[in-house]
C-alpha cells in the first residue's frame, strides 16, 4: 500500500479544457470534468469577474480567464455555455484564437442557428450539443456535475461534422454520466419547441390568468404550481431561448390549440373527454422517471484509479483498516488507462478523513457537489 506508484492518476480524456459561460450549466459540465478525473486543468472563462471569482472559490475550475487570447491555443476541449443570445457573439469571439484540432461544442437549447454560424466560421471540429437538465435556480453557485448524471444529452452534428468528432463528443457524454443521443439539428429543434419551449409558454399564460384574478391565487395549490414550474426560470434566458426557436415554436403552438379544440369539443361528450384522460394517463404514466443523486452530495468522495487489478479493492481495503464505513460504491468511468470511483460515506466528516487515509497511500482523490 505505500507504493505510490500503483495508485497513480489514470490519463485525463482533454489536457486543458475550456468552459466559456461559468452559469450553472458550464459550472456543472466544468465540475464534471474535475471530478471525474477528465481534464488535467479546466479554465473558466466569462465576462463578469465576480462569476469568475465565486467559480474559482467554489472549486468549479481551476483557472479563470476574463476574455479570449492566444492562450486558448492550448485548449483541446472548448465548451461554449453562454445564454442563447450570447452563444452566437461568443463563437465569433473566440474562433481566431481556437486549435484548429481541439474538440468544440455548446450546451444551447436550439441547434440549427449555432450549427450555421460554426460552420461559417469554419470551425471544423464542432459538434452542437444540449444536455436536457436545468433547474429553476440559476448561476454557478447552484452547479452541481450530478446535474448531468442520467441526462439526455442530444447532439446534432451536420453534414459536416467530422466523424472523429461526433465520436470524441459521444465520449465526453457518457463520460460525464449522460445519455448521448444523435439528430440533425433541425429536428432536435422542432421536438424541444413542443416538449419544452411551449411548455413554458403554456406556463406564461396559466400564471398570467392567476396575476389577473387575486381569487384565483387563493387556490393555487400544489397541482397548479407543479404546472406551471418552468414560469420560475430566468425570464431574459427564456425570452432568449424561445424566440431563437420561434418559427419551430409557432408550429407547435398551432398543434396545441387544435388540442384545445379538440378537448373543448369533448365537454359534450364524456366518453370521449374520458378516453383522452386516459390516453394522458398513459403517456405521462410512460414517462421515464431520471433519477440523480440518490445519495446527499456532500457526502460523495471521487477517487481516481488506474485500470490495473484490485484498485478498487485496494481502496475499500486501505478505508476499511481505518474503520472508515462506505455506504455505497459506484464506478463513474473507466477508461482503457483507467477511471474513477464514487464513495458513499455517513458523514461530511467521514469524507474528509477517507480523503485523508487515500492521500497517504497515493490515491488521488475530489469532493464532489
Amino acid at each position: 500500500m505505500s507504493d505510490r506508484a500503483v495508485s497513480e492518476t489514470p490519463p485525463p480524456l482533454f489536457d486543458t479544457a475550456v468552459v466559456a459561460g461559468v452559469g450553472l450549466i458550464g459550472g456543472s459540465v466544468a465540475l464534471g470534468l474535475r471530478q471525474r478525473f477528465l481534464a488535467r486543468r479546466v479554465v473558466g472563462l466569462d465576462a463578469s469577474m465576480d462569476v469568475l471569482r465565486e467559480a474559482e472559490a467554489l472549486g468549479v475550475v481551476d483557472e479563470v480567464r476574463a476574455g479570449p487570447g492566444e492562450w486558448l491555443r492550448e485548449a483541446d476541449l472548448v465548451v461554449l455555455a453562454a445564454p442563447m443570445r450570447a452563444l452566437e457573439p461568443l463563437a465569433r469571439e473566440l474562433a481566431p484564437f481556437l486549435n484548429p484540432g481541439a474538440l468544440v461544442t455548446d450546451v444551447g437549447s436550439v441547434k440549427s442557428g449555432i450549427a450555421a454560424e460554426m460552420e461559417r466560421l469554419g470551425v471544423r471540429h464542432f459538434v452542437p450539443g444540449h444536455p436536457m437538465a436545468g433547474s429553476e435556480r440559476g448561476g454557478v453557485t447552484h452547479a452541481r456535475a450530478a446535474l448531468l448524471e442520467n441526462a439526455v444529452w442530444v447532439l446534432t452534428p451536420t453534414d459536416h461534422t467530422p466523424l472523429t468528432a461526433l465520436s470524441r463528443a459521444r465520449s465526453l457524454v457518457e463520460h460525464l454520466g449522460a445519455a448521448p443521443v444523435v439528430m440533425p439539428p433541425a429536428a432536435h429543434d422542432d421536438l424541444v419547441a413542443t416538449i419544452s419551449h411551449l411548455p413554458y409558454l403554456a406556463s406564461l399564460a396559466l400564471t398570467h390568468m392567476v396575476a389577473r384574478d387575486e381569487r384565483l391565487s387563493l387556490l393555487a395549490a400544489g397541482g397548479f404550481r407543479d404546472l406551471t414550474r418552468v414560469a420560475s426560470g430566468d425570464p431574459r434566458m427564456s425570452r432568449d431561448m424561445i424566440v431563437e426557436n420561434k418559427e419551430a415554436l409557432r408550429f407547435a403552438l398551432e398543434r396545441f390549440r387544435r388540442q384545445l379544440e379538440r378537448l373543448d369539443a369533448d365537454l359534450d361528450e364524456p366518453e370521449e373527454l374520458l378516453a383522452a384522460a386516459y390516453e394522458g394517463k398513459r403517456t405521462r404514466d410512460s414517462l421515464p422517471v431520471v433519477k440523480r443523486s440518490l445519495l446527499p452530495q456532500k457526502h460523495d468522495l471521487v477517487v481516481a484509479v488506474p485500470d490495473r487489478p484490485n484498485q478498487i479493492g485496494a481502496v475499500t481495503q486501505a478505508l476499511g483498516a481505518e474503520g472508515v464505513n462506505i455506504k455505497d460504491i459506484e464506478v463513474l468511468a473507466i477508461r482503457e488507462e483507467g477511471g474513477a470511483l464514487r464513495l458513499g460515506l455517513e458523514s461530511p466528516e467521514e469524507v474528509q478523513r477517507a480523503a485523508g487515509i487515500l492521500t497517504d497511500v497515493g490515491f488521488e482523490v475530489r469532493g464532489r457537489s
